[in-house]
């Protein structure tokens, strides 16, 4: 298992620098685009930001199924970045572009473009995210490679709040319509340079012992029929979060009883009357690592994204200085890529598994300290955010490295391999914990009366903004850190499954010859 050279690492990091223009540019800045330069009302966009939510449910685990099954001289996974990015450009541009239409019109405007974006995105993303997983077997290499990627991802993001700001201001001279257009026009032309390096630049190595498969159409159309699987659970969390009583309460417990009640009755059918669709999700509903690894991904991002969406908050209420958001964001960012590419060195002295449960208590610890820190003391609330930060940023470095563990697993216990699924629904639930990270801020906030345009609420939500800087999320991120310690994967008993896969295929391969 020779290393990847480094213009291959820097090659794939480039994708995720790319990606970042969008999910850090323009999903970031959407939402504040939409409500007071499109003019779209703060109620109709939390409809659209939902609906659109609840469809990347279905889509990543369609898109991840798609790009396994997708066979060309490029690889399985390469082909559809390349393809994507034109339409991923046109659709950020798209997006920021405000047409003279009615309410109305403007509405439906906005629903075609972001689910235009949303799924572009998703036919990018995951194929990329997958990537990971076949340009090397070495599990070393995938942490060195996870953490290169995440620099850029961070390198890609200090771009976008550095510069997209003053760029709308530069380039509309007063006019936010004209400046976030032309901007998106910047940032799609420098989207398409960095994705295309990305591609020409990697090389898929790893080929699975190949499955026998229904055609293309009929597996899509039996995942149709195991979409309930994916959306009512997630319909069902959701309205517990939104709405907490008994009765959602009581739906939840209901839904994931029968969805476990149906899983345990497909195991237990003979494999031949179990569609290749099914087949796959039972691998993944039986695949310990992976299952462990979602619960990470979801706890991961509701601590890191709890504490970047009260940040503006904080900054502005509790410290009483609005301008030092931009300059904390910057510091955290600078410290992350710092903290990604240190993740490999760490990961062989310590381990991956260790390394994930050292990162998460010292990070939930130093978190936990903002709960005494008075606001006039800045420079130590930098401090603490970005010693914080710096173990932060491994999380999703080694979530990302680990995925190609579990599909592994996969392939060794069951011979079957899922990359794009794997990595599909490890997307999928990050952007979940996302949208449920920043709707629990401001659950929190309504909880202690906050009300934006009632300056005498804040003083009250003062308490809650301290909260949610500190205990709260350090609570998800000790939560990971016991989850984690049910990992079963050592790094011994990974490199026995890749010495093991390696042979199966070098024995296939010299079968076919």
């Amino acid at each position: 298992m020779s290393k990847l050279p480094l213009y291959e690492k820097v090659g794939y990091a480039m994708g995720d620098a790319a990606a970042n223009l969008v999910w850090r540019g323009a999903l970031a800045y959407l939402a504040v685009f939409y409500t007071d330069t499109f003019g779209l009302t703060a109620s109709a966009a939390a409809i659209l930001f939902l609906v659109v939510r609840l469809s990347d449910g279905v889509t990543d685990i369609i898109m991840g199924m798609i790009a396994d099954r997708t066979h060309t001289s490029w690889g399985k996974f390469r082909p559809w970045i390349l393809w994507s990015t034109p339409f991923l450009c046109a659709f950020m541009v798209l997006c920021f572009t405000t047409p003279n239409l009615s309410e109305s019109g403007k509405l439906l405007y906005a629903y075609l473009t972001y689910i235009g974006l949303t799924l572009a995105y998703t036919v990018n993303n995951v194929p990329y995210s997958a990537l990971m997983g076949v340009m090397t077997e070495d599990d070393k290499e995938r942490t060195s490679l996870s953490g290169f990627r995440f620099a850029g991802a961070f390198l890609g993001g200090l771009f976008v709040m550095g510069f997209l700001p003053s760029l709308v201001a530069m380039l509309g001279e007063g006019d936010d319509v004209q400046g976030y257009q032309y901007t998106m026009y910047v940032f799609a032309g420098l989207l398409m340079a960095l994705m295309v390096t990305s591609v020409a630049t990697t090389k898929e190595r790893v080929m699975p012992i190949e499955q026998k498969r229904g055609s293309l159409c009929s597996e899509l159309w039996d995942l149709t029929k195991q979409s309930p699987f994916v959306l009512v659970p997630l319909l069902s969390m959701s309205l517990f979060f939104y709405y907490r009583n008994v009765l959602t309460c009581a739906i939840f417990v209901l839904v994931f009883a029968t969805a476990t009640w149906l899983v345990r009755r497909m195991l237990n059918r003979p494999r031949g009357d179990v569609s290749g669709t099914q087949q796959d999700m039972l691998d993944l509903m039986t695949n310990k690592p992976w299952l462990i690894l979602l619960g990470m991904g979801f706890l991961t991002m509701m601590f890191n994204g709890i504490k970047y969406s009260v940040i503006a908050y904080y900054f502005k209420y509790f410290v009483g200085d609005e301008l030092l958001t931009g300059q904390y964001f910057i510091a955290l960012l600078v410290v992350s890529i710092l903290g990604a590419l240190c993740t490999s060195y760490l990961a062989n002295k310590l381990g991956r598994r260790n390394l994930f449960i050292v990162a998460l208590v010292l990070s939930s610890a130093l978190t936990s300290g903002f709960y005494w820190l008075p606001g006039e003391n800045i420079s130590y609330i930098f401090v603490l955010g970005c010693s914080a930060e710096f173990f932060a940023a491994m999380m999703p470095t080694l979530f990302f490295s680990m995925l190609g563990d579990a599909a592994d697993y996969s392939e060794w216990r069951n011979g079957r391999r899922a990359t794009g699924l794997v990595y599909a629904a490890g997307t999928f639930v990050q952007k979940t914990g996302n949208g449920f990270a920043g709707a629990l801020v401001l659950v929190v906030l309504a909880g202690y009366g906050y009300d934006g345009m009632d300056a005498t609420t804040i003083a009250n939500a003062l308490p809650g903004m301290q909260q949610l800087m500190s205990f709260i999320p350090a609570a998800f991120g000790i939560a990971g850190a016991f989850l984690m310690l049910f990992y079963p994967l050592t790094d011994e008993k990974q490199q026995q499954m890749n010495a093991e896969l390696i042979e199966r295929r070098n024995a296939l391969s010299t079968h076919h010859l």
